[in-house]
């Protein structure tokens, strides 16, 4: 078998480029994987077999065979080949129609796909999407954001809060009320990252905004019944106003 430079060029779009680049960095994923994305990278930059082993200290037949592995299989072919055992249940189409789904698709009542919810729906268990979801690195739930509070009374106020959800005063009724003045066209500074092999959706906390409208909203935590309003303007008054319709709303002892 030749084990040579291949002769089809290794060529990346976008999508390939930042899916690779994001398992490249990963923090998570097993070492071997990291090592042939970055050949992959590496290969896609121009490199030859011989420079990229030289750079990641490996054999030059080692970086052939991942190049003709992903030229042939893509993004799976990185990953490691079945040892011998018992045979595996799950094809490899319905895998790679599973990762498709996860990625490409949402459920029609939610944002992305729970186990639950994509196990209803492909008539596999919860445990086989979740082995499935591990192994590539799939964390649909999870969102990564870019800032975090710098009030210097976080902990106090957040304490404070929890604590009245927790042990909430002997007959006292207690509402959690806020505003969201972010009902709006955004515009954000870069674009989404989206939810990939290795990695987790990623939204920049910074935006420009392009008209609003305000959103009152109160929660009540004993029985799970929400108020809301929306408001042309975010004043005092509309506030105030807003506190007037929760008054009237709940039901006086």
């Amino acid at each position: 078998m030749n084990l040579g430079r291949p002769l089809a060029p290794l060529q990346l779009d976008g999508e390939q480029r930042q899916q690779l680049e994001a398992l490249a960095s990963s923090r998570s994923l097993p070492h071997g994987l990291v090592t042939r994305v970055r050949i992959i990278l590496l290969s896609a930059d121009g490199l030859s077999n011989k420079d990229i082993a030289a750079r990641l200290q490996l054999n030059k037949m080692t970086v052939s065979l991942w190049r003709r592995r992903f030229l042939k299989q893509g993004l799976t072919g990185l990953h490691e080949e079945l040892r011998p055992g018992r045979p595996r249940s799950i094809p490899d189409e319905k895998v790679a129609t599973l990762i498709r789904r996860t990625l490409r698709t949402k459920p029609k009542d939610s944002t992305h796909w729970s186990c639950r919810s994509l196990a209803a729906e492909t008539r596999l268990s919860k445990s086989t999407i979740h082995r499935i979801w591990r192994a590539f690195g799939l964390q649909p739930h999870r969102a990564r954001h870019f800032q975090l509070s710098n009030d210097p009374f976080f902990v106090e106020k957040v304490r404070d809060i929890v604590g009245l959800y927790l042990h909430p005063p002997d007959k006292a009724l207690v509402l959690c009320v806020d505003e969201k003045s972010q009902i709006q066209a955004l515009e954000r500074s870069q674009p989404m990252l989206p939810l990939g092999l290795g990695y987790v959706e990623g939204i920049t906390h910074n935006y420009v905004r392009h008209g609003t409208t305000t959103l009152f909203a109160a929660l009540d935590p004993i029985t799970g019944t929400v108020l809301s309003q929306c408001k042309r303007r975010h004043r005092h008054q509309e506030f105030l106003d807003f506190l007037r319709h929760v008054d009237a709303s709940v039901p006086k002892a």
